[in-house]
């Protein structure tokens, strides 16, 4: 005859499992995301197809290409365009990337939290801090200015412990006994 403990360990041992299966599923899933990314470009080209530009998964530029046409522009005015084109182009190549990443997160939010698979863990999820756009203004821009001063709150974090720093211990890693 089974104890009813036991049925609850076989119970808790299968759904490991099965959440085990799901992570090595969901770590080849992403090894082969990463390398399509890896491949990932994206092209612009503005004025006219004067100025071309190609970035790379990491929205780096990787070539630059100027078409016919070109000489009849100003520096400041071939200087906005790369600039323009290549913005346009990281802009495609990121759309490009997290529409590659959907279906990854897709599967991810599919799995059990810590919280269901522990009692008592708490679930952070709702903790995790939202992704800064970086301004795609020029270094002295007063747009840039503006953000840097409306995006300069300190983090703060509540349902901390405060750490007497003033307390001595007898013994520690820099103890010489170690």
């Amino acid at each position: 005859m089974s104890r009813p403990g036991r049925l609850v360990n076989e119970r808790t041992r299968a759904e490991m499992t099965e959440v085990l299966g799901e992570v090595q599923q969901q770590l080849r899933m992403i090894a082969r995301v990463q390398q399509e990314r890896a491949r990932l470009t994206a092209t612009a080209s503005v004025r006219n197809k004067q100025v071309t530009v190609t970035v790379n998964a990491d929205g780096i530029v990787i070539e630059t290409k100027f078409g016919s046409g070109v000489d009849e522009l100003s520096y400041a005015e071939i200087a906005k365009a790369v600039t323009d084109a290549a913005q346009q182009a990281a802009a495609e190549v990121a759309r490009l990337g997290s529409e590659l990443m959907s279906p990854l997160e897709d599967r991810r939010a599919r799995l059990p939290k810590l919280s269901d698979l522990v009692e008592g863990m708490p679930d952070l999820s709702g903790e995790m801090p939202v992704t800064q756009v970086a301004p795609l203004a020029p270094p002295d821009a007063d747009e840039r200015r503006a953000a840097d001063e409306n995006g300069s709150e300190e983090m703060r974090f509540s349902d901390v412990e405060e750490l007497d720093h003033h307390e001595v211990r007898a013994r520690g890693v820099t103890d010489s006994s170690w």
